[in-house]
Order: structure tokens, then C-alpha cells, then sequence
């Protein structure tokens, strides 16, 4: 039955900074490790916008041992005046008020990343304690803060005595700084009350976002330096990680490029005026009005096409990353689009391309593009700023790109016309490629529906329909499979063989990847296709399983089945859902006195055997000599392979991951790809690090 008290009594009405610590997922994502980093970028953002408008060249970021974090640069800093609306000196406002700041329109910024006001104001509300300082008119001013709430800490660090004003703030002078001299420092201790005890600063991400931002902005400077224990070096120095570029947009689309040049980096540099009604402060009342107002979206594009597969576009506005999009992207792939079907059409006959027109996707392969548009107030979805709506940019943005590809390919150069023509040539290549492929799979689906069953008849397919629960085992040869089909359960575990090493795909091209055996037996077991036509939800396992030998053959055909993954069935690895083996080395077998049955050891590593032998000496323990050693899944008996390997109480899987795509790329394309100096200078440089105990010879 309805409770009938409920009235307006039981309604909350959350103030301030109150509604950030009651749902801190609204305005950073998650309280774990991604969202103690977007605060840090927050932050740093502020940082960034001040070199973006021409006010400072240098952003140090700095690690401390206590888990704080400092953020220091030497922009305009925060303004120390006092505010006549509110009554607040600028910094206090910034930092404890929700939607204030100079980013709506007040002259303050041009364009910039943050534009809602509630960055700084959230992670000073998110932490349990925040200290600014500002050097500006010659002096130091500072100020601290507990939850977001003004007061005086008499002691170093979170857990010291905190005073909050009660009657009015102060914003006290703490030093002197010479005439000129300017910029803002922020420390802050994140509070452990609102983020998992597991969240954690991430060198990795911190340093490649820091280096994609010095790409964004040339000339700035950005120092990240790491005080905490876990990551001092041997000699007890905290590692100093340093980034600035004057190479701009083409430095990082050729630092982010893996594979041989198509084309030179060429840019794309253009600007579009377009109006909004937006909601403007009236200098007058104070309050908001409607009003028409012109805008300039600013375009800055570095693209070039390598020989390659792969697709790497990353889009920007305002140097923020916006990984889902946006409408400047959607402009991109619409110029691009339009503009190389109309080329592939005009020159049909000399490509051989008959009336086929290619699709996106086949414009797209070998493509590493870096977009970045500068709009002032840019409509974004949500504080995370992941998609760009300003709908003026797509139109603005595809002209750009028309207008400058136009240049490139009326260009007289002789060097020129080679690149164009050769980048035509393997637009129309992909789509012959993807044409002939589609063709295929419809042949082997016609077939599918003649004979019932397209599947491979090595297959020792599961009885279960239940895709969730079901296991694909990917075991190399005929006598692993021997040992495995006994040892599976036949009710959700299925087998499916290959022979030895199977095609390295990085290199190979789609046809030859779509004609070799082993590769197209594996993508047609499970069923969801691949490449751009993957399919998650119509793969037929829930668990993939690589199940190889362990020794470094096995590690090779592990590393080219994931390869295959990596190229044409992603979204496995993306969800999680593709696993290593781990079988074990060593069996040991430990005699008990008396009709006692001996005690079996598996060990997975020489380190752990002998650690497993000193202690069972330790004990007095006397064990079967010689050791087990085992080479080969074939070697193990039915039981003892379904005991340590197939048994989902008893076995060890790990989990293949894909956290960071574009790093995943490149290593693949290093240790697996065409270019063969890349990969020999990365061997001759880190030779010195081979445990040769490791070798399996």
C-alpha cells in the first residue's frame, strides 16, 4: 500500500557543493581510478586554457608521497579582486561555486575546454583538503578549503585542525613574488570518503594525456613529476616525465602513425562563422537574456594515409578530447566521404573501379587524422565533454575539408600527383577487398542454409545453447586435442584444433587473411563475423580460451591468435571475453608415509618450483625425482589437464585486455607489422633486459 504522508516535507533540497559529495557520479563518471583522474584534468585544464589564450608557456604537475597532488603554472592566476555580485574574491568563487568562472562569454576566454564552471569548484568539493595559492600585482595570495567550504588548516596535510570563517572569508596575502611574475598553484588531498579505496593517480594515462595535450598546444611546456614510493627508480629519484612539441597537429598525427607513408602529413587549416541564440549575462540587471550572437569555429586538421589497415582518428575542441565525436567528426567523415567518391567516380575508368562506389570505412583504412576545431561555448553532452552538439561545426568542418583536399589534388607537383594517385588506388583496393568478402560471406551463407551446417567439421562443438556459459578452446594440435577432449565437459566446453603457427594477420592483407584455413575456420566458429561487420552479440561462446603449450612456440601462436583478435574481432577483447590458458610446468609429486595417497604440486614458473622444493626440504618432505617437467599439453593426462587447466574450480585463466587501443596498436604493429628496423632496433635496445633463463631451448 502507497504511503499517503509522503508531502513536501520529505523533499531535499541539496545547496552548493552539497549535490557534487551527494552524487559525485554526475559531474565526474565514477568514483574510481577514472574519476580521481578527471578531477586531476579539471584541474590541468585550467592550466591549459590559460595557455591557450596566450598566458603562460609552463604546467607542472607533481605526484606527492601522501596521495596530493599539485598543479602549478605561470598563467594570469585566478583573480584575487572581489567579485560585486556575489561579495567573493574571484578565487574563493571559482572554487566554491558551481557555475562560475570566466569561460561564459565574459571576455575572460576565447574559446576553452571547461565552459559549465564547475571543475575547480567540484574537485575542491570532492576533496578533503584544497590550498591555492596566486602570484599576481607582486604578491602571494592563498587560501584553503575542507569539502569546498573557506578556512585556515594549522597544520600540514588533510587530518590537521581546520577553523571555517564564520563571518566573511579572507584571502590572505602569504608572500611576495617579483614585479610581473604571475600563475596559480593548486595542492589538493582527494577525499577518501567519496573514492574507492582501490582509486588511484595513473602515471600512464596522466602521461599520455600530457603528451597529447603539448601536441594540441605547441610551445607549452608540461613537467609531470611522481614523488610516490612505488614509483621512485632504484637510486630513489622520483622519475620527471617532460613534453613540448613545436611540430603542432603534424608532430603528433606522424608520432601516432605506425605504418609507411601514402602521403605526406598534409593539413587542413580553415575558419566559418556561423550564428547561435544563446543565453548572454546582461551587463546591466545581471541576469540572463536570449540573444543572437555570431560565432567563428576555428579549424585545424593533420591527416595522412599509410599503407596500413588500421584507422586512428582522434578528434579535439578546445584541445579537450571527445572520444564518442561529435559533430566537427561527423563534418570530417562527411568531407572526406563526398569528396574521394566524387574522385573514385571521375577517374573510374583509369582505377579500374567500375560503377562501385566505396563506403566510408574503405576512405578511412590507413588513415591517422588528428581533428580539432576551436568554438567559443561549445554545446557539449554532459560535464565529460565526450561529444561535441554545436551543429554549425559539421557543415563548417566538411567544407574545410573539401576546399583543402580540392588544392592537394589539382596540385601540379609531380610529387603530389604520385600521392594521390596511389592513395586512390588503395581506396579502391579496400573496396574491391570488402566487395569480394561481402560476396563471400554470402555465398557461405546460402551454403549454410543448403547443407544446415558451415561449420568446420574439426570442430568438437559443446551441447549447451547457452552462450553465456559456453567455452571455445583454441588448442594447438592434434595431440593437445587428443589429452583436451576427454578432459572438457562436453556440456559447454567446445575444441576446435589448429595446426601450428597460423598467419601473422598485421601483415597480411583482408584477402589473404579471408583465404587462409585456420584463420577462417576460427572467425567461422564464432559465427560473428569480422572487421567492421563483427558482431558481438552473435558470437556463439561467451569465453574464448587460447590453450597453448608453454613454452615460446606456444607464447608465438598465442601472440598471432590475439593478433587476429586485435584486427578483426576487437570487440572480443574489448568485452573481455577473450582468456589464456595457463597450464602448468611442473608436476610434482610428494610421498606421504604409510598408504596416505602422495600429494600432487603444480607449479607454474622455475621461481615457484623452487620455492615449492626448499620448502618441502624445510619440512622434510620427500618427493619423486625426476620432476615432471611438462613441454607440451599433449604430455599431460586427461585428469591432470581438466584439473589444472579446463576445470572452471581448479584452473587459472588470465583475461586479455584492451585498456588502451592505440597503445595496443602500436606494439602490435612493432612486434608484428611490415617494418622490419622498428622491430630490430627495439630488440637490440632491450636485449640487455633478456632473462635467458626464461629461453626454452
Amino acid at each position: 500500500m502507497a504511503d499517503s504522508s509522503y508531502s513536501a516535507r520529505h523533499l531535499t533540497v541539496l545547496e552548493g557543493l552539497e549535490a557534487v559529495r551527494k552524487r559525485p557520479g554526475m559531474y565526474i563518471g565514477t568514483t574510481d581510478s577514472r574519476g580521481l583522474m578527471h578531477c586531476l584534468w579539471e584541474i590541468i585544464d585550467n592550466s591549459v586554457d590559460e595557455a591557450l589564450a596566450g598566458y603562460g608557456t609552463n604546467i607542472r604537475i607533481t605526484l606527492h608521497e601522501d596521495n596530493s597532488v599539485t598543479v602549478a603554472d605561470d598563467g594570469r592566476g585566478v583573480p584575487v579582486d572581489i567579485e560585486p555580485r556575489s561579495g567573493l574574491s574571484g578565487v574563493e568563487l571559482v572554487f566554491t561555486k558551481l557555475h562560475a568562472g570566466g569561460k561564459f562569454g565574459g571576455g575572460g576566454y576565447a574559446s576553452s575546454g571547461g565552459l559549465h564552471g564547475v571543475g575547480a569548484s567540484v574537485v575542491n568539493a570532492l576533496s578533503s583538503r584544497l590550498d591555492v595559492e596566486v602570484d599576481r600585482d607582486g604578491k602571494t595570495w592563498g587560501m584553503s578549503f575542507r569539502h569546498g567550504e573557506p578556512g585556515v588548516f594549522s597544520g600540514d596535510g588533510p587530518d590537521s585542525p581546520f577553523t571555517p570563517f564564520e563571518q566573511s572569508s579572507e584571502l590572505r596575502v602569504v608572500g611576495k613574488v617579483k614585479k610581473g611574475l604571475s600563475g596559480t598553484r593548486v595542492r589538493y588531498w582527494a577525499d577518501p570518503q567519496i573514492f574507492l579505496p582501490t582509486a588511484r593517480f595513473e602515471p600512464e594515462s596522466l602521461i599520455a594525456r600530457a603528451r597529447q595535450t603539448a601536441f594540441l598546444v605547441p610551445g607549452l611546456g608540461i613537467e609531470i613529476r611522481d614523488e610516490r614510493p612505488e614509483s621512485l627508480d632504484e637510486s630513489g629519484e622520483a622519475p620527471i616525465h617532460s613534453f613540448n612539441y613545436e611540430g603542432g597537429l603534424a608532430e603528433f598525427v606522424n608520432f601516432l602513425s605506425s605504418d609507411s607513408p601514402i602521403t605526406d602529413t598534409w593539413r587542413v587549416t580553415d575558419s566559418g562563422k556561423f550564428t547561435e541564440t544563446v543565453p548572454v549575462i546582461d551587463e546591466s540587471t545581471g541576469h540572463l537574456v536570449s540573444r543572437e550572437v555570431e560565432r567563428e569555429c576555428e579549424v585545424d586538421i593533420a591527416l595522412r594515409w599509410g599503407t596500413g589497415y588500421e584507422t586512428e582518428i582522434q578528434s579535439f575542441v578546445n584541445i579537450i578530447a571527445t572520444p564518442k565525436g561529435g559533430t566537427h567528426l561527423a563534418g570530417f567523415e562527411q568531407g572526406l566521404t563526398k569528396f574521394f567518391r566524387k574522385q573514385i567516380e571521375q577517374n573510374s575508368r583509369k582505377l579500374k573501379a567500375g560503377s562501385d562506389r566505396p563506403d566510408k570505412d574503405d576512405i578511412l583504412t590507413g588513415l591517422t587524422a588528428i581533428v580539432t576545431v576551436r568554438v567559443p561555448e561549445p554545446q557539449f553532452e554532459g560535464q565529460t565533454k565526450e561529444v561535441l552538439g554545436t551543429a554549425a561545426v559539421r557543415q563548417i568542418v566538411s567544407k574545410a575539408v573539401t576546399s583543402a583536399l580540392n588544392a592537394k589534388f589539382e596540385s601540379a607537383k609531380k610529387h603530389d600527383k604520385l600521392q594521390t594517385g596511389a592513395l586512390l588506388e588503395k581506396m579502391v583496393s579496400e573496396m574491391k577487398s570488402r566487395i569480394a568478402m561481402r560476396a563471400q560471406r554470402d555465398t557461405a551463407r546460402r551454403k549454410s542454409t543448403l547443407e544446415n551446417s558451415s561449420l568446420p567439421a574439426k570442430l568438437i562443438d559443446c551441447r549447451s545453447k547457452d552462450v553465456a556459459n559456453s567455452e571455445l578452446f583454441i588448442v594447438e594440435g592434434d595431440s593437445a586435442l587428443g589429452t583436451a577432449r576427454p578432459a572438457r565437459d562436453s556440456e559447454y566446453q567446445a575444441l576446435l584444433p589448429i595446426r601450428g603457427k597460423i598467419l601473422n594477420v598485421q601483415k597480411a592483407s583482408l584477402a589473404e587473411m579471408l583465404s587462409n584455413t585456420e584463420c577462417g575456420a576460427i572467425i567461422k566458429v564464432i559465427g560473428a563475423g569480422s572487421g567492421r561487420d563483427f558482431d558481438l552479440e552473435l558470437a556463439r561462446y561467451g569465453k574464448v580460451i587460447l590453450m597453448s603449450d608453454a613454452d615460446v612456440d606456444g607464447a608465438h601462436i598465442r601472440t598471432l591468435l590475439l593478433t587476429l583478435f586485435f584486427r578483426y574481432m576487437r570487440p572480443m577483447l574489448e568485452a573481455g571475453r577473450v582468456y589464456a590458458a595457463v597450464p602448468p610446468l611442473h608436476r610434482v609429486v610428494v610421498q606421504n608415509a604409510g598408504r596416505k595417497p602422495n600429494d600432487i604440486i603444480y607449479t607454474y614458473s622455475e621461481r615457484e618450483l623452487q620455492e615449492v622444493l626448499k620448502n618441502l626440504h624445510k619440512r622434510g618432505k620427500k618427493y619423486v625425482e625426476p620432476i615432471q617437467r611438462y613441454k607440451g599439453l599433449g604430455e599431460m593426462d586427461a585428469d591432470q589437464l581438466a584439473e589444472t587447466t579446463m576445470d572452471r574450480e581448479h584452473r587459472t585463466l588470465r583475461r586479455v585486455r584492451l585498456e588502451d587501443a592505440h597503445a595496443a596498436s602500436q606494439v602490435f604493429e612493432l612486434l608484428m607489422g611490415n617494418e622490419v628496423a622498428p622491430r630490430k632496433e627495439f630488440i637490440i635496445e632491450n636485449a640487455d633486459d633478456l632473462d635467458r633463463e626464461r629461453i626454452d631451448a
